[in-house]
């Protein structure tokens, strides 16, 4: 073996024990290594543990600190739950006791009722009585009279007949005009008191709408446009609304004239729209008008909604919602028909709650009592008895059906609920500025009243007052007596009644007196 041999071996075994020692020393720095993590993860592990422990019991104090908060809420909200439910019960007590008195009101009145009619039986009988010993005088009289005054029995059968006439014509009279006074103090002031909390209790706006349509210009130039070409644009407006347009030399302003209240309302959004917008030419003016169209079905929709709610009435079926919608647009004597419907709903209902009846079908037939305005152009009829047949063919209840149709006497009534939609109508109506009346009806009115109360004999002379809700008739007190006045005064009534239509009442007064004049010379 040569020297670089041995080099060469000698070199290999320096290199293995090189790679050994170093691998020895690796083993010993990984196991140090190791061993400092273990303290690390340990030192954690401890640090980890004393936070959670302090996170656990911080977390035990914030739960028992949100249990006494939420403990706390509870009790003050079945305080107050126990506040609200000793209050509604106080509330329905005072209601009771409230009910117990009417009802023993109603049984108060059915008992005077009772003893009034008991006694008109009694001078019923009474006055029979009367006649019977009316009839005695009269044979008694008869051969007096022949034995007097030697008067033939036809002259003294005239005679005493217009003795006893008068007599029983006075008698008559009497008791009558007792008896109607009596009547009418007692039925007066039940009505009065129904009446009174029923409008107290309700008071709506009114307001006023015309055939026309006003809409503003920013200047006169838009005339121009809106008119077109030979007139075509204002010829396709009409056509396209069913409304007339008016350009005058009225300055910056177009009038809209249409006696559909839609059509109309539609025209006017339409024309203020292609206004603004400035393209005016036929086909622009169908696509607006077709727009505005489908926009104000939708408003009646809406609007017939929110006079349900307003009545608060249960939900109606889509088509009674829609035409009672249609109502906004429409007016009776300047009155809105649809706000005319709503307060007739409130009143009928409170009325039927005074007089425990269905305050529910009450509202539901005085809301419902004018949709018929909506359909008589289409049908031919009075606007109750088409209403009527709308409301029964879409579902409406018999009651309901029978007040809408009977609320002008112009069917049977079938129960109170037409009687009280006919009252709740005219209350509404006779409101101070719920409608409006032309001078000229107005004074034929009065002229109608004064003619009446002037047809009758012995009347001297008859004035309109109070802008026709007083009649006053001046008699000659030789021709009538204080009994006939009396009796004139029912049959003008009557006359009235059946002669003329007019709001609230009309009362009238029969005047007789006597005067003497003398002058000192």
């Amino acid at each position: 073996m040569t020297i670089f041999a041995q080099s060469e071996i000698w070199f290999l075994l320096l290199v293995a024990g090189g790679t050994g020692l170093g691998y020895c020393l690796a083993r010993l720095k990984d196991r140090g290594a190791r061993a400092d993590l273990d303290v690390r993860i340990r030192d954690r592990l401890k640090n980890a543990e004393a936070e959670a422990q302090n996170i656990l019991r911080e977390a035990r104090l914030s739960a028992d600190e949100e249990g006494l908060k939420l403990r706390r809420e509870t009790e003050e909200s079945f305080t107050v739950r126990r506040n609200e439910l000793e209050q509604a019960e106080r509330q329905r007590g005072e209601r009771e006791a409230m009910l117990n008195s009417q009802m023993e009101g109603m049984v108060e009145r059915e008992r005077s009722l009772a003893g009034q009619q008991s006694r008109l039986l009694q001078k019923e009988t009474e006055l029979q009585e009367r006649k019977q010993q009316l009839k005695e005088l009269i044979a008694e009289r008869r051969e007096q009279l022949a034995k007097i005054a030697q008067l033939s029995q036809d002259e003294a059968r005239t005679q005493l007949l217009q003795e006893v006439e008068t007599a029983a014509r006075k008698d008559a009279n009497d008791l009558s005009r007792h008896l109607m006074e009596e009547a009418k103090t007692k039925t007066e002031q039940a009505a009065k008191r129904i009446l009174a909390i029923a409008v107290q209790r309700y008071a709506s706006e009114y307001t006023f709408e015309t055939t026309t349509a006003t809409i503003s210009l920013s200047g006169d130039e838009i005339k121009g446009r809106i008119i077109g070409r030979e007139g075509r644009n204002i010829r396709a407006f009409e056509a396209a609304t069913g409304v007339t347009v008016l350009i005058d030399d009225t300055p910056g302003a177009v009038v809209l004239s249409g006696f559909d209240p839609v059509r109309r309302e539609i025209a006017r959004e339409a024309m203020s729209r292609l206004i603004a917008d400035g393209r005016i030419h036929p086909t622009r003016i169908e696509e607006v008008v077709e727009k505005v169209t489908e926009e104000i079905d939708e408003t009646i929709a809406k609007t017939g909604e929110e006079a349900v709610f307003q009545a608060g009435v249960p939900p109606l079926n889509e088509e009674i919602t829609r035409q009672l919608g249609r109502l906004k647009f429409r007016q009776s004597f300047s009155q809105n028909v649809l706000a005319h419907s709503v307060e007739v709903a409130h009143l009928c209902g409170l009325m039927a709650a005074e007089m425990g009846l269905d305050a529910a079908v009450a509202k539901r037939t005085g809301l419902l009592h004018d949709i018929g305005k909506t359909l008589n152009h289409e049908l031919e009829g009075s606007h109750a008895l088409i209403g009527a047949d709308f409301l029964k063919r879409h579902g409406e209840s018999d009651a309901v059906v029978n007040g809408v149709a009977s609320h002008h006497d112009e069917v049977e009534h079938v129960g109170l609920f037409g009687i009280l939609v006919s009252a709740a109508d005219a209350i509404s109506a006779a409101r101070p500025g719920a409608r409006s009346e032309t001078m000229s009806t107005y004074l034929k009115r009065l002229e109608n009243l004064e003619e009446i109360g002037a047809a009758f004999e012995g009347v001297d002379k008859c004035y309109a007052i109070q802008a026709g809700r007083e009649l006053r008739v001046m008699v000659s007190p030789d021709a009538i007596d204080d009994e006939e006045a009396a009796a004139l005064a029912r049959k003008i009534c009557r006359r009235i009644e059946d002669q003329l239509q007019y709001p609230g009442q009309i009362r009238v007064t029969v005047v007789r007196e006597r005067r003497v004049v003398e002058f000192a010379k």
